[in-house]
């Protein structure tokens, strides 16, 4: 604390004593003196170096001048080569104009020219695609035959001939050894002739008789017409002049009446042996030797004839149909007076029902046996049939040549091919229980998976692979029998049921034969007539009696003789 109050101390009197001595200097004037000398000096220096600075910025400016004449000049050369540049660029720039509008144009022609031939490409491929579907579409159309469709193998021509359907044996046609002899029947001979034996053999003791007759028959055809003619002695009222006579027998009202053995014969040719009117008057004219001459006018009222007789027969067999548990029922068409004519038939084993209609559908069914029919219908699939009966059953042998149609135009596809052997597995189980086998809980089980995996295999190859527009059977089938399943599978649960539709096809033949030989029938009268004898015939044969017998004694109606 000593030593620093000392220095202290010591700094002030320095301090003052420097502070004392600067104002006697001012007093005295020597610092003014001083401080010009310092200033004149100072300013001297400073107007020395204001001078450099000078003459360095009349140089600066001097080169600055030069520099911007230099850069004038050369900003005026870079300006008329950027000028240049850019009249030459314009100029490039132009060309290229041109040119790119030139190749604009030349792209736009040739886009123009690209979309016209893309327009006639894709106009090509619509023609070619359209095309190949026609081609498809005519192919599946001209590959239909018995096997693949309803079509007749009548309409086939040419075709191949038809498999028999029974397991080949292996042995030789004809009668096998040690067969029983089936000979012909024997008839009761009208007449007998003996043959003596020959002397050779009578003459000769080595020969003996063996007790036994060889005998061999005859048979001869021969047509004798009986001719029954009535008379009476007629009588004159002398006053009023009225003639009268004995009355003859019931029925005979011309001179000359044909009973029910010509007429059903007359009637059988035409109707059920398809002879025409004119073969059929020749042939009953020739056999019987010239004496029978029945007019073509009378034969062809036969029809008429025939109907009118049998109304009441017709009657029943319509309530035995609709009474019936299962029935069978198709439509089949021919040509009346140049237009289509319809004909629905309804059949069970032992009885068939035709009817003429104008036309098929809801108004074809009106006022047959179906119309009210609450029993189980088999037919195809056709859309004014189904819609009757109190459940329904495909006609399977319909779906088997669907399924081979879509084998032949669907080849890529699997579902078809596993539906026909399903269909076959079916058919054998059906004929096995039909047979008087046992009904198998585990084998119709089977069938009902097996049904469901096929439809489901054809679900998913439909996905992949759409129907095309030129064949779409395949899908159709398909989708019917995935939607109703009950009506493709109802005879393998219930065994009265028939899998197939084959009565009312075989009846239908019938119709298809009759209207094949006239070609067309006249009016709708004669297509009702000639069904009401088809349903009357159809049914005596069903019936196993003897037809012309049964339809002699229809004909005699109302002839007591």
């Amino acid at each position: 604390m000593t030593n620093s109050g000392f220095f202290h101390t010591t700094t002030l009197e320095y301090r003052l004593k420097a502070a004392i001595q600067k104002i006697k200097a001012f007093e005295s004037g020597d610092k003014y003196i001083q401080m010009r000398k310092e200033f004149a000096s100072a300013f001297r220096a400073q107007n020395r170096t204001i001078s450099e600075l000078k003459i360095q910025l009349a140089k600066a400016h001097s080169e600055t001048v030069t520099v911007r004449k230099y850069w004038s000049e050369i900003f005026d050369d870079v300006e008329k080569e950027k000028n240049k540049s850019l009249a030459h660029a314009d100029a490039l720039m132009e060309t290229l104009r041109t040119r790119l509008f030139e190749v604009e144009r030349q792209r736009d022609a040739a886009l123009n020219k690209a979309r016209d031939k893309n327009a006639q490409l894709y106009s090509v491929m619509d023609q070619l695609y359209e095309a190949e579907e026609k081609i498809k579409e005519l192919t599946a159309r001209i590959n239909k035959d018995y096997t693949n469709s309803s079509k007749p193998s009548s309409q086939s021509p040419n075709h191949q001939t038809i498999p028999n359907g029974r397991v080949k044996s292996g042995k030789k046609p004809g009668g096998q050894k040690g067969h029983i002899h089936n000979g012909r029947k024997k008839i009761e001979p009208t007449s007998r002739i003996s043959i003596p034996a020959p002397e050779q053999y009578t003459n000769d003791p080595n020969f003996k008789p063996t007790g036994d007759e060889i005998k061999k028959q005859l048979v001869r055809f021969t047509v004798n017409l009986e001719v029954i003619e009535y008379s009476t002695v007629e009588f004159r009222n002398q006053t009023t002049g009225q003639r009268v006579h004995a009355d003859f027998p019931q029925g005979m009202k011309d001179d000359v009446t044909y009973d029910g053995t010509v007429k059903a014969l007359a009637y059988l040719l035409n109707n059920e042996c398809y002879v025409s009117i004119g073969k059929t008057k020749t042939f009953i004219h020739e056999i019987s030797d010239g004496q029978l001459d029945l007019s073509t006018g009378m034969i062809c009222s036969l029809s008429r004839q025939f109907s009118e007789k049998t109304v009441d027969e017709r009657n029943e067999i319509f309530l035995n149909l609709f009474a019936s548990p299962t029935m069978h029922s198709d439509f089949t068409f021919g040509r009346m007076n140049g237009k289509q004519s319809s004909v629905i038939i309804c059949a069970v084993d032992d009885m068939v029902l035709y009817q003429g209609r104008t036309k098929k559908g809801d108004e074809g069914v009106k006022g047959s046996p179906l119309e009210f029919y609450e029993g189980t219908l088999i037919s195809d699939h056709e859309a004014a049939l189904i819609k009757h009966g109190g459940g329904h059953q495909e006609c399977m042998q319909h779906v088997d040549r669907y399924a081979i149609s879509s084998m032949e135009n669907e080849k890529d596809l699997t579902w078809n091919g596993l539906l026909r052997k399903w269909i076959a597995d079916a058919f054998e189980y059906w004929w096995q229980v039909r047979g008087g086998e046992e009904e198998s809980p585990e084998i119709i089980a089977t069938l009902d998976k097996r049904y469901d995996e096929i439809m489901e295999t054809a679900k998913t190859e439909y996905e992949y692979t759409p129907p095309s527009k030129s064949f779409p059977d395949g899908y159709n089938l398909y989708k019917r029998m995935a939607l109703d399943k009950d009506s493709y599978t109802l005879f393998i649960h219930d065994n009265s049921v028939e899998p197939t539709n084959n009565l009312a096809e075989r009846a239908a033949r019938r119709f298809k034969r009759k209207a094949a030989q006239v070609m067309c029938f006249r009016s709708q009268e004669g297509v009702d007539y000639f069904c009401d004898g088809l349903t009357m015939t159809e049914t005596i044969k069903a019936s196993q009696n003897n037809l012309y017998q049964s339809v002699s004694t229809i004909f005699n109606k109302g002839i007591k003789v």
